[in-house]
């Protein structure tokens, strides 16, 4: 009799712990992460007005997206959404805040893919875009291709009306006159800035997209990793997803954010060694700057980079919004 007691005992609390651990393990959760470029970012070459301002944009830019992800929206709208408030702001290198190239005129790449079905979309060199990541998207839903280019993009995003403007919209006082200095030494200048986004939604489906300005001065026609899928960006539901910031021509070369799924996918890497892999060791063993933000199929996440700073930010259905610069 005892011995039936305690055993029916047992049986319920067994029961009840493996209840308790599959509720924490169906319990809907949402997790965003956001850049807004790698660089030189230094707390001493930062003013208080200055840093506020970015805490503060990129805040919005985390309130935004999560908004959508609480109410069981998806990833994609949430990276859209959060990519579209960084596009519009003048502190990053993407949308409003391009940089100029050599012929003195923006042009802007954009990339976004869905973890569920690896699909993806992209536009490059696209001059008059108010929003380059939304016609990424448009390539994506609306086309049977993954990257246009130029005046092809340009009429995507208008067929499905996506805000074109005239190409004054992007001037900004600062990114002239970084323009003109590096014009002056006709040398490289500030390379970062491009701003990313990745999520995972309540329904367990991850997303990641990219928006860049580019490098300022760069060559006519010149196209970094930001829109190319598997060098700036890149998501599969079954690994991660990457959105990356940095020397573009490193990051294609080495498919970096392929490269962080792949060690996940083959050689069962947790996602924080994996980009510890590709960022702090590959990458930096040839002399390639930059960083990578990411989230796995679990929630877990990575904000790695080699430089002294990356603007970056975090929020979860658990957590408040976070906002970083410097290491």
């Amino acid at each position: 009799m005892i011995r039936n007691l305690l055993l029916t005992l047992s049986l319920f609390v067994v029961f009840s712990a493996c209840n308790r651990v599959n509720d924490e393990q169906t319990k809907p959760t949402y997790v965003l992460l956001i850049h807004g470029g790698a660089g030189t970012i230094l707390k001493k070459n930062m003013t208080p007005e200055k840093e506020k301002r970015y805490k503060e944009k990129l805040t919005e830019a985390l309130q935004t997206g999560a908004a959508i992800l609480k109410k069981g929206g998806s990833s994609l709208d949430a990276v859209s959404a959060a990519i579209v408030v960084m596009e519009n702001s003048p502190l990053f290198n993407a949308g409003k805040g391009a940089v100029f190239t050599a012929e003195g005129v923006n042009e802007m790449d954009a990339s976004i893919m869905d973890g569920s079905d690896l699909d993806a979309g992209a536009v490059a060199g696209v001059r008059h875009i108010k929003n380059p990541i939304l016609a990424a998207r448009a390539v994506m839903e609306k086309t049977p291709h993954v990257m246009i280019m130029g005046e092809g993009a340009e009429e995507v995003a208008e067929k499905n009306g996506i805000a074109l403007v005239d190409s004054s919209y992007f001037f900004t006082h600062s990114r002239w006159n970084s323009y003109l200095k590096v014009k002056e030494k006709m040398e490289q200048g500030e390379k970062h800035g491009t701003v990313g986004a990745v999520a995972l939604d309540m329904h367990g489906n991850l997303a990641a997209g990219t928006s860049t300005g580019g490098m300022t001065y760069k060559m006519k026609g010149r196209i970094g990793d930001s829109p190319i899928i598997g060098a700036g960006t890149y998501a599969d539901n079954n690994t991660c997803a990457v959105s990356c910031t940095g020397h573009g021509e490193y990051f294609i070369r080495n498919a970096v954010a392929y490269d962080i799924s792949a060690l996940m996918k083959y050689k069962n890497m947790s996602l924080q060694d994996a980009a510890n892999r590709v960022i702090m060791q590959k990458l930096k063993k040839i002399g390639a700057d930059g960083g990578i933000i990411a989230v796995d199929k679990n929630g877990n996440t990575a904000m790695t980079f080699n430089t002294p700073g990356m603007y970056r930010g975090t929020i979860a259905a658990d957590k408040k919004p976070e906002v970083f610069f410097y290491k």
